[in-house]
């Protein structure tokens, strides 16, 4: 789960969802913030935000470079919150011609059977004989598409620098590297000027940012009301939380380490609980035009 600066906040709006009930694991946990330092403004923080949007748009082309494991675990709740069941899925995350896929490799620790092994394998070099073979029509169609999602983002992260009153909480050493801790509260009566940007007036959040590369390196989003997705698709209650991580790799670019959502909502019209927590790991490169080998378990 790879997730863009500007686009984060969606996370909140996900098909597994997860119970606010629960406590935060000990990876969640939030140590103590230097608060004596220097302040900043809130116009010099918004540069910096906006900064740090630039950034990730480039941190994201080096992205698609690499290829690296997640580690899926979900745990279904009862209504008092008692774990009725976990499924642990492990993928590995491929970026081809720009499309994030996940190739699962075991389900509860244990590889997959011949055949479905053969299905991921079949599946991605599917889309990469795709993407090879797609003519200069559709590649020019497929390409303008991702500049005009590439714009939106942009506009989402002015959105993002614009709906929130924005303090510096301080400086962390976060992974050995100092970040500022940058505090986000709604602005009152602000009107949002996207569609997508409505959303952004009922999540309140925490945001490391490494001081120097100007990266996100971490956020911790809540929702302080709830939010309706469609008229029947989705609701996600009030006290929803979300931690995500990423880290430094390579000495080049930002890579998912963590993440974990502690939510309660229902989708069309079932209630559903679930504690979810995310880890990643085996960062490696990886070239589209490399040939997918079936290895037997």
């Amino acid at each position: 789960m790879r997730m863009r600066f500007g686009h984060l906040i969606f996370l909140v709006l996900p098909l597994s969802l997860a119970s606010a009930s629960q406590a935060l694991s000990p990876e969640a946990a939030q140590p103590p913030v230097d608060a004596s330092v220097p302040s900043l403004t809130q116009d010099e923080i918004r540069q910096l935000i906006r900064k740090v949007a630039d950034n990730d748009m480039g941190n994201d082309k080096l992205q698609r470079n690499y290829t690296y494991l997640q580690r899926e675990e979900e745990h279904k709740l009862d209504g008092k919150g008692r774990v009725t069941s976990t499924e642990i899925r492990t993928s590995e995350i491929l970026e081809i011609y720009g499309e994030q896929v996940e190739r699962l490799i075991s389900k509860n620790d244990e590889p997959l059977s011949d055949k479905d092994a053969r299905k991921e394998e079949e599946k991605i070099q599917k889309l990469i004989d795709k993407r090879k073979n797609e003519s200069a029509d559709d590649r020019e169609k497929r390409e303008k598409k991702e500049e005009k999602d590439r714009e939106e983002g942009r506009k989402f992260v002015t959105e993002v620098a614009d709906a929130y009153s924005i303090s510096l909480a301080g400086i962390e050493s976060l992974d050995g590297r100092a970040t500022y801790v940058i505090d986000a509260e709604p602005r009152p009566g602000y009107q949002p000027h996207m569609k997508e940007a409505k959303i952004l007036t009922k999540l309140r959040g925490r945001m490391w940012i490494d001081k120097n590369e100007s990266q996100p390196t971490k956020f911790d989003i809540q929702c302080i009301d709830t939010i309706s997705y469609g008229l029947f698709l989705a609701r996600i209650h009030k006290g929803t939380r979300i931690i995500y991580q990423q880290t430094r790799v390579n000495d080049e670019v930002w890579l998912p380490i963590y993440s974990e959502v502690h939510a309660g909502g229902r989708v069309l019209f079932f209630h559903m609980k679930a504690n979810e927590i995310e880890r990643y790991s085996d960062y490696r490169k990886f070239h589209t035009d490399s040939k997918i080998t079936i290895v037997q378990p």
